[in-house]
């Protein structure tokens, strides 16, 4: 059942409600559940909202309609009076703030702008804080351009850490619904900034600052161009990845994605392998399993079976999943990079533990039928740096012993440890016969 691994009820508590539709979307499409479900949620979520149009437009089509409860009705000419007012509060600065030639006259010192503003513009704080009104008013119908704007202005004036603090966090909901994913990156980098560095009133609301970050991080990581390394290089400090561990297990599905898909980061993949195994009992997933299976426990049955688990997962993931028309043709580019570097991982620990490995074999173990394994064996045999070569007669790889197998190694290292051992003990056995002839 595909609903079994969706970390939506988990991710969702964490992210602004705007940034829950996306999920939903995405989960409809993928009728991972009953769309009168979804629909419910959407409502529930239109709510706590001023889309009331779309909340209309959801209740149409949940009771087959064309008919809205008078509670919608009224609720519409509520925001729409709302709207109208904080936009006239907000007007002489708005009208300010469109002029070129008067935005010029603003500088990088706020005490000056604030009272320039006053004396030559008659703007003053309650201007100042309609602004922000209006742009949190604006997110709330849906208008996240329009939002975006209004901050980022707002921004320059503020001279509130807490306000400064919330519009930072709705400009970035605004960008990564807009899908604005360089803009949105910045945006995170500045939050991270400032929670690091802010005196918070307690451990705990700096440590809920950051789990909150890494999940609206998500939707960045996963669809900027270098968001495979951002996600490691975030996720993987040593007071983010205590976050995790501590409140949000479910962010290693995305963490173990990353580093099974970017190669440049491999040599850090060693350490999460701890984290994975420390966390084994807190959160079970495939994605993590299937590392687990190859580098830990080293069980190529098992991590098959994982692989093809995680080809599931992936599918309906909604930040995993993302879906790429091309000619016509649907393609799944995370779900064909991650099998892809997931075979490479199998096939390289195997080939380390083993010397002469049967193609049937191996080719079950990626996957594949015997053809398209050899195939891809020969084109990473000739592509890597793999001292191997195949035996189209025995149907075999063998691999040059250019280094101890995994088996070797751990003998060489029990040897030498039982060495030192036997030494150690020597040592005391004398130290305690010393002592005793005194």
């Amino acid at each position: 059942m595909a609903s079994k691994y969706d970390l939506t009820p988990r991710v969702a508590p964490n992210l602004d409600r705007h940034l829950v539709f996306p999920l939903l979307e995405f989960l409809q499409e993928r009728q991972l559940y009953a769309d009168e479900d979804i629909l419910k949620a959407k409502i529930e979520l239109l709510n706590h909202t001023n889309m009331v149009d779309y909340a209309m437009d959801i209740h149409k089509s949940l009771y087959h309609t064309d008919d809205v409860p008078q509670d919608m009705v009224d609720r519409r000419v509520e925001v729409v009076a709302r709207l109208k007012a904080l936009e006239e509060s907000a007007a002489p600065l708005i009208t300010f703030l469109q002029n070129p030639n008067a935005v010029q006259e603003l500088r990088a010192d706020k005490q000056y702008n604030l009272q320039m503003l006053n004396e030559r513009y008659q703007i003053g704080p309650d201007q100042i804080e309609a602004l922000y009104q209006y742009a949190k008013f604006q997110f709330e119908c849906g208008n996240y351009s329009g939002a975006a704007d209004y901050l980022y202005q707002y921004r320059a004036l503020c001279t509130n850490g807490e306000r400064m603090l919330s519009a930072l966090w709705g400009k970035l909901a605004a960008e990564i619904l807009m899908q604005n994913w360089d803009i949105a990156l910045e945006e995170l980098n500045r939050l991270k900034e400032i929670i690091d560095n802010k005196s918070f009133s307690s451990p705990m609301n700096q440590v809920q600052s950051r789990i909150w970050l890494m999940h609206w991080g998500l939707f960045i990581f996963f669809n900027h161009e270098n968001g495979r390394t951002q996600i490691i290089d975030l996720f993987n400090q040593d007071k983010y990845l205590n976050a995790i561990q501590t409140n949000a297990p479910h962010l290693l599905r995305y963490l173990a994605t990353a580093f099974i898909v970017n190669k440049r980061r491999r040599p850090q993949l060693k350490e999460f392998l701890k984290i994975i195994q420390q966390e084994q009992y807190s959160f079970e997933d495939p994605i993590t399993e299937f590392l687990a299976c190859i580098y830990v426990n080293y069980d190529f049955d098992g991590a098959q079976k994982k692989m093809k688990e995680c080809e599931e997962v992936i599918l309906n993931d909604p930040f995993l999943g993302k879906r790429v028309e091309e000619d016509n043709y649907t393609k799944d580019p995370l779900k064909e990079e991650f099998l892809e570097n997931a075979r490479l991982f199998i096939f390289e620990t195997y080939c380390r533990i083993h010397q002469r490995i049967d193609m049937r074999v191996l080719a079950e173990k990626l996957n594949l039928n015997y053809e398209d394994a050899e195939r891809w064996i020969v084109n990473l045999i000739r592509t890597s740096k793999l001292d191997a070569k195949i035996d189209t007669e025995s149907g075999t790889v063998l691999m040059e012993p250019s280094q101890p197998s995994v088996y070797e190694q751990l003998i060489d290292q029990t040897k030498s440890l039982s060495g030192r051992t036997y030494k150690l003990v020597n040592q005391l056995v004398e130290h305690a016969q010393t002592q005793a002839a005194r």
